[in-house]
């Protein structure tokens, strides 16, 4: 995709480990090979969006692990949120969690985050980037969205909408500290047993969800490679389908991998459940030798969980600051 040359909102100075344009995902396109993509930790990108007072499908930036740095061509509002990256603007310490009103030629700079691995910066209005399948969400290894299908680089515009100080309507918001998620390394994934279940003794499953993993060394936005208690189906493959988010596939290792937003769109290897959404936006935060435990949960279990979950987000109340 080319932008032009007069669009104006943030020159990318310094790209950093892995900076990503996403929107809440693309959807639909499976039977054209091309997966979701989309916010690694949902929670955090609705919640930066929310700041800037837009839709959740707004498209943002996933930082990863930090580095990335940002001029200001215009007036505007933006709010960063997840991962505890030190954040400063003009060189100044701010704090994460809250919307800022960033003025034309300021530089924000992201630090490296001590615990956690991705932020969300959102920017009133969403970025202004031209879809690519229905969805702007950056998949590098389909090279599909984003700027090019590929991460931020250096010299990279980002347009956007200007905000005016004057503006009747601008408002300045923050989420109270005991309402924002806490970052740990070690979490609980709570698991609905899958179909394919009949294929894993009562052995095999009790080993699963008594056993603790940790993060191997291999972990990125198509999955999470974990490390521990080998688990065994019955049967070495199964005929390749389709492949749902929060899969948790057991290869011939039997090391265990949760395959996450960049997951391929289909797989042979039997499946023993599938981790619930808000629990893989959790695991999405850790990295290697973090540690993780399994729970199984039923269906309808997964199903409160997640209209709790989307209950609590939509009534938390966010502070005016402005």
């Amino acid at each position: 995709m080319t932008i032009s040359k007069n669009a104006l909102g943030f020159i990318v100075t310094n790209g950093g480990v892995l900076s990503l344009i996403q929107d809440a995902g693309r959807f639909g396109a499976f039977n054209l090979g091309l997966t979701n993509g989309g916010p690694a930790d949902s929670l955090a990108f609705y919640w930066a969006n929310r700041l800037c007072g837009n839709t959740i499908n707004s498209t943002a930036i996933e930082i990863s692990l930090g580095g990335l740095e940002l001029i200001a061509q215009v007036d505007c509002v933006i709010a960063i949120t997840g991962a505890p990256m030190p954040l400063t603007i003009n060189g100044q310490p701010k704090s994460c969690w809250r919307s800022f009103l960033v003025k034309a030629g300021d530089t924000i700079s992201l630090g490296f985050t001590p615990v956690g691995v991705r932020c969300y910066l959102a920017v009133a209005g969403g970025f202004t980037i031209k879809p690519n399948f229905g969805s702007t969400a950056t998949v590098c290894r389909e090279s599909v969205g984003g700027i090019n299908g590929n991460k931020l680089v250096n010299n990279d515009v980002l347009p956007c909408q200007t905000v005016s100080k004057a503006d009747d309507s601008l408002k300045l918001l923050m989420l109270a500290e005991n309402d924002q998620p806490q970052y740990t390394n070690e979490v609980q994934l709570h698991t609905v047993l899958s179909y394919q279940q009949a294929h894993f003794s009562n052995i095999e499953k009790r080993s699963f969800f008594s056993s603790e993993y940790q993060i191997s060394q291999h972990w990125d936005r198509m999955g999470y490679r974990l490390q521990g208690r080998a688990i065994r189906a019955d049967v070495d493959g199964i005929l390749s389908e389709g492949i749902c988010y929060g899969a948790v596939q057991t290869p011939a290792d039997g090391q265990p991998i949760v395959l996450l937003n960049d997951r391929q769109t289909i797989g042979g290897y039997p499946k023993i459940g599938a981790v619930i959404s808000q629990d893989c936006a959790k695991l999405s935060q850790l990295r290697q030798g973090d540690k993780v435990r399994f729970e199984p949960i039923s269906m309808s279990q997964a199903d409160n969980m997640f209209h709790l979950n989307l209950r609590r987000f939509s009534q938390t109340k966010l502070i005016n600051y402005s």
